[in-house]
C-alpha cells in the first residue's frame, strides 16, 4: 500500500506524522508545517476532551477549522494514558471492565470505548483509533493477557459505535473516516497473534502496533514489531505507533510499516538538538538510509557561535534557507522564540525528506 485516501486528503505512503497532541505542534502553526512538508498530524483524545472539550471541538466546525490545519489528523484513542498516566501513578485513575477513569487536577473524566469514538467523530477526525489497554513489554504475561481481553472486547464496542455511525450518516464513503485497530500482546506471540485475528474480523481498516515498541534499554523490539506485521494485509496501513528514531524507522519500513509519529522531532528542537543527514552526500537524493546515515547538532555549542553555514547544506527548509548556526543559536542563546520555531521546521523538515526517501528511493 503506497497511498491512503482520507476525507482531508491524499497521504503518500509511508509517512510520518508529527505529535500534535493538544491540538498544536508545538512552537509552529500550520503554514510552518505545510512549508516543511508535513502531510498529516496526530492528535489526541483524551486531551482534547478535557481541554477544550469536544463539545467546543464539533461548535467550532472540527479540528481542522479549530487548528487552522487543512490536512489529515489521526486522533489517538487515549489508551496510553492508561500507560503513561495511571500505571505511572494509581492516583490518576482507574481501569474498569468497560470504561477508564481519570482523575487529575482534581477532575474526573470517564472514557469508555463509545464515547472514545463518539469523540473523535465530533472532532471530524480522518483517522479514529479504537481504545485498547496499552502494556509495556516488560509486563507479565498476565498482565499481557489482561490487555489482549480488554482490548478485544473494547475493540467490538469500538466497532459497533463506529458502524452505527456509518448507517445513520448522510456523508459519502469518500468523506467518512477511517476506524484502526490497535493490536496488543506485548512480546507474547501467541497473544499477538489472538489480538490481531480477532480485530481482523472485525473488520477494521488498518492496525496499529499497540504497546511500547522499545525495550527496557531503548532498543527497538524488533522481532515482535516484525512477528505483529506480518498479520497485517499488504493492503492495510500498518502503523508503528510512537516509532521516531531515524534508523528506528528504517528498520520498521523495511518490515511494511508504512505509517509513523512521534514527539521526538519537535521535542528535540526545543532541547537545541538538531538532526541532519550526512554531508558526505551531494544532494538528498543520494542519502544512503544504511547504517548511520545522520548525527546531530546541538546547536549552543561553541563551535556554532561564528560559524555562517545554514544548519545543513542538503535541507531546503526556512531555517536553512535563510539563517545560519551563528544566528540560530544566538536567538536559541537569548531564549527568542524564533530559535525553537527554526529549530522545529528544521527537525520536521528532516523527517519529511526521510520519509521522501523512503517512498521514492529506499522501497522499491
Amino acid at each position: 500500500m503506497n497511498r491512503l485516501t482520507l476525507p482531508h486528503g491524499k497521504i503518500k505512503l509511508p509517512a510520518f506524522f508529527p505529535d500534535g497532541t493538544r491540538g498544536v505542534v508545538r512552537c509552529v502553526d500550520a503554514q510552518d508545517l505545510y512549508a516543511c512538508g508535513v502531510t498529516g498530524l496526530v492528535m489526541n483524545t483524551y486531551h482534547l476532551m478535557t481541554k477544550p472539550g469536544a463539545a467546543t471541538i464539533k461548535a467550532l466546525g472540527g479540528l481542522n477549522k479549530f487548528t487552522g490545519w487543512n490536512n489529515p489528523i489521526i486522533t489517538d484513542s487515549g489508551g496510553f494514558q492508561v500507560f503513561s498516566l495511571i500505571r505511572e501513578n494509581a492516583s490518576f485513575g482507574e481501569i474498569r471492565p468497560n470504561e477508564i477513569i481519570f482523575r487529575k487536577d482534581g477532575k474526573k473524566t470517564v472514557l469508555s470505548p463509545e464515547k472514545c469514538i463518539q469523540s473523535q467523530l465530533a472532532y471530524g477526525s480522518d483517522v479514529l483509533m479504537a481504545l485498547d489497554y496499552c502494556t509495556h513489554p516488560g509486563d507479565p504475561y498476565e498482565r499481557q493477557a489482561e490487555s489482549v481481553d480488554v482490548t478485544i472486547r473494547w475493540g467490538k464496542k469500538c466497532m459497533d459505535t463506529f458502524m452505527q455511525h456509518v448507517k445513520t450518516s448522510k456523508k459519502t464513503e469518500s468523506d467518512m473516516p477511517q476506524l484502526f485497530g490497535i493490536i496488543q500482546g506485548g512480546n507474547e506471540k501467541a497473544l499477538r497473534k489472538e489480538c490481531a485475528d480477532a480485530l481482523l474480523e472485525m473488520g477494521y481498516k488498518g492496525f496499529g502496533f499497540g504497546g511500547w515498541p522499545l525495550d527496557v534499554d531503548g532498543r527497538l523490539t524488533e522481532e515482535i514489531l516484525a512477528y505483529t506485521a506480518e498479520f497485517i494485509p499488504d493492503g492495510m496501513v500498518k502503523y508503528a505507533m510512537g516509532v521516531g528514531r531515524p534508523e528506528n524507522i528504517v528498520a520498521c519500513a523495511r518490515m511494511g510499516y508504512t505509517l509513523f509519529d512521534c514527539v521526538i522531532p519537535t521535542r528535540e528542537a526545543r532541547h537545541n538538538r538538531l538532526y541532519v543527514f550526512n554531508e558526505e552526500f551531494e544532494k538528498p537524493a543520494d542519502i544512503c538510509l544504511d547504517g548511520s546515515f545522520y548525527r546531530y547538532h546541538y546547536i549552543l555549542d561553541d563551535e556554532y557561535r561564528r560559524d555562517p553555514r545554514p544548519i545543513s547544506k542538503l535541507c531546503d527548509c526556512h531555517a536553512c534557507t535563510n539563517y545560519s548556526r551563528a544566528y540560530v543559536r544566538h536567538l536559541v542563546s537569548i531564549g527568542d522564540s524564533l530559535g525553537h520555531r527554526l529549530a522545529t521546521m528544521h527537525n520536521l523538515r528532516f523527517y519529511t525528506m526521510l520519509m521522501e526517501q523512503l517512498q521514492e528511493n529506499y522501497l522499491r
